[in-house]
């Protein structure tokens, strides 16, 4: 697991940006995870950015998104379907239907996960999954007590997280979903590159149990712990609780640039 700490959560997100644009450039047919949520809204803006400047193409790509809340109405404005257009699909170039995610409205829930999961497999499994942590230590909505071991699958939210995410639906807790379907724990390990963003102190508790931790469900992103090619970017605030962080300062200081991330 790679630690990155910067001041600037606008470098963090040009380092994110950077390695989809070296993975597109490498393979233009690659398949990208994408999050929903705040952490990465920064991240899109710098590939819209590029795609509108510099030409960056997501034309061969496709994408699979995390989770997606049961039951909310196709056109609801939170969908996570719906913010996924409006923070980066309808921003760049991806061709229709190349960016999937899982049916929150399928008659038969446990059916629709099982065929999220194998369009995953067909598509060859994901490259660059980028992700977000929750205050909890959740990723994805893998929310604390998820196995290990998960699959795609429908998961009740806890309180907290629809408390956390109440500021999307107008401050309203009730009208946040209790349920959602999601990537499991072991979907996620799968992908072959993790990059995951956070910033602000509200994180430095989670981010602290994720890489310093002991692996346990109790916090689930420590399950990154063993992916072979993890790279957790953070701002000085979500590392203010990391004990070696000026030890991954160093590491990164000295980082041989032909490595990128």
């Amino acid at each position: 697991m790679e630690v990155v700490i910067q001041t600037s959560a606008q470098h963090l997100a040009t380092l994110a940006a950077d390695a989809v644009a070296q993975l597109l450039a490498d393979r233009p047919d690659a398949v990208l995870g994408l999050a929903t949520g705040s952490s990465p809204l920064a991240v899109y803006d710098e590939l819209a950015r590029r795609h509108a400047t510099e030409g960056l193409s997501f034309a061969r790509a496709q994408a699979f998104t995390l989770d997606e809340y049961v039951g909310l109405p196709a056109d609801h404005p939170e969908r996570y379907r719906t913010v996924i257009d409006r923070d980066l699909v309808g921003r760049v170039d991806f061709v229709p239907g190349a960016v999937r995610g899982p049916d929150g409205l399928a008659a038969d829930l446990r059916a629709a996960c099982e065929q999220y999961e194998a369009a995953i497999a067909e598509a060859g499994g994901v490259d660059l999954q980028i992700l977000g942590i929750g205050t909890d230590g959740h990723i994805a909505f893998n929310e604390p007590g998820s196995s290990l071991a998960s699959r795609t699958r429908i998961k009740t939210l806890t309180a907290q997280t629809r408390a956390d995410n109440a500021r999307f639906f107008g401050g309203d807790v009730a009208a946040v979903p209790q349920h959602c379907l999601t990537q499991g724990l072991a979907t996620i390990v799968a992908a072959r590159h993790v990059v995951l963003l956070a910033t602000g102190r509200g994180k430095a508790e989670a981010v602290h149990q994720m890489v310093e931790g002991p692996i346990s469900a109790m916090w689930p992103a420590t399950v990154l712990q063993l992916h072979p090619h993890v790279t957790v970017l953070l701002d000085e605030a979500a590392a203010s609780r990391l004990q070696l962080a000026d030890y991954y300062r160093e590491t990164y200081a000295a980082k041989p640039a032909w490595q990128g991330l």
